[in-house]
């Protein structure tokens, strides 16, 4: 997910690795797309299965980036915002179904996950000019980050930004929902198992030759290079949004990436959130959600959702854990 708006970590320990003697057998690739280092495993009976499930996900993903990337011009997102205020732009079944499911989980997260916040996370220039702006400019913003404003039209596969100066931005649902597409044309083209990373989103599926799940960490939000957490995964998905990648420090303050669209700034409760589902896409939108509603809101979210399991770092380093993960994950010596 993410397009460069919110970064995640998810270290993978212990992952598939190539092994051409071994049947079946696991090939691991690697490209840059979607602004991120995508790493491919795909298992299947032949090394030429292997190849072409690997490079079919790999086309999946780029297909996907030149419909919903806002850094490639002519992208249907990129046509969207330049037509803000003035009309509805036609896009394709693929990126009207990412945009409403964007909706629906800003519904679902109270508004806590944002698509069109991106006006009000340029005035913060994170990485680049790293500036605070005032609350008069934060507030003059507002009516652009009204997602009332995105409006869909399923019959006419539309999508219209009604003020101008509005812009849509996927990156914060955008890698889940490409790994979970990945996944599908690697299964039809005979992939028996794998995973789909990109970046800190990351969907797998089936198990390794030794029947063996996948196996990942979790990074610790507060201290660099090292785990919080090791948990295996079969045919689920798992999305980290953290405070740790894209912040400055001013008078001893953190200002991250992470903006609670209510007051335009940081999100202070939480200091990273782990989302485990079925989905790619759900796992990728949820986890930027739950960081703005704050743990105890997100964790009572996750227990009431079906098939979903999160861990909450809150803004002091409590860890949170669902209730199906309490026998699943493990944490690292020397956490609470």
């Amino acid at each position: 997910m993410r397009c460069g708006l919110v970064l995640v970590l998810c270290a993978m320990a212990g992952c598939a690795h190539s092994d051409t003697t071994a049947s079946p057998v696991v090939l691991k690739r690697a490209q840059m797309l979607m602004g991120t280092l995508v790493q491919i495993t795909a298992v299947a009976p032949s090394e030429a299965e292997a190849q072409a499930a690997a490079t079919a996900g790999f086309q999946e993903i780029r297909r996907l980036e030149d419909l919903l990337s806002t850094w490639i011009p002519t992208s249907e997102l990129s046509r969207v915002n330049e037509a803000a205020g003035r009309e509805p732009v036609r896009v394709s079944p693929d990126t009207l179904l990412i945009l409403q499911q964007s909706l629906d989980m800003a519904r679902l997260t109270n508004g806590g996950f944002n698509i069109v916040v991106g006006p009000a996370i340029q005035a913060w220039s994170i990485t680049e000019l790293q500036r605070v702006p005032s609350d008069r400019e934060l507030e003059a913003l507002r009516p652009l980050v009204d997602l009332a404003q995105l409006q869909l039209d399923q019959k006419g596969s539309t999508a219209f930004l009604a003020r101008p100066g509005m812009r849509v931005d996927v990156g914060g649902i955008g890698k889940g929902f490409a790994a979970d597409r990945a996944v599908a044309v690697m299964q039809r083209v005979g992939a028996t198992a794998g995973v789909v990373a990109l970046s800190g989103d990351i969907k797998t599926f089936g198990r390794m030759p030794n029947g063996h799940p996948f196996a990942f960490g979790i990074q610790h939000p507060r201290k660099e290079g090292a785990l919080l957490a090791r948990l295996d995964l079969q045919d689920e998905a798992i999305s980290t949004a953290g405070d740790y990648e894209r912040f400055f420090e001013r008078a001893g303050i953190r200002y991250h990436h992470i903006l609670d669209p209510k007051t335009l700034e940081p999100a202070r409760e939480c200091q990273s959130v782990t989302i485990v589902a079925t989905e790619g896409t759900f796992a990728d939108g949820l986890d930027t959600g739950i960081f703005v509603m704050g743990p105890e809101a997100g964790m009572a979210l996750i227990e009431r959702l079906p098939g979903v399991e999160g861990v909450i770092v809150d803004s002091e380093g409590r860890i949170l854990v669902s209730s199906g993960l309490k026998g699943r994950l493990k944490l690292e010596p020397n956490q609470p």
